[in-house]
């Protein structure tokens, strides 16, 4: 994705962006959209940054047993997911790193 498509990730979007997508989750995932639904149970380590500045990203995990965001790769603080709960990414581009924090609401 090119920073051309930045609305495609702005918390304020009209009908003309694309919907949430879903991803199967990897050691690496490519987020394109502000929303994403995460399957499977794979460590994510990596989140490639869809747009070269500061951004957010939510991923909600749709898996019974998500497993935990391990900081190998350029996620800074580990994040343990809840099934259907976000988690929120926030990307400070000077680091390269994406700070994560997970929704703790049941």
């Amino acid at each position: 994705m090119t920073d051309v498509n930045h609305q495609n990730l702005a918390t304020v979007q009209s009908s003309l962006q694309p919907g949430p997508q879903s991803l199967i989750s990897a050691t690496t995932v490519a987020p394109t959209t502000f929303i994403t639904f995460v399957t499977d149970s794979v460590q994510i380590s990596t989140i490639t940054p869809p747009v070269s500045g500061q951004h957010m990203l939510i991923m909600i995990h749709t898996d019974a047993a998500p497993a935990t965001y391990l900081t190998t790769g350029n996620i800074l603080t580990a994040v343990v997911p809840t099934k259907d709960l976000p988690s929120f990414f926030f990307y400070d581009p000077n680091q390269k790193k994406y700070y994560g924090c997970a929704s703790n609401v049941t």
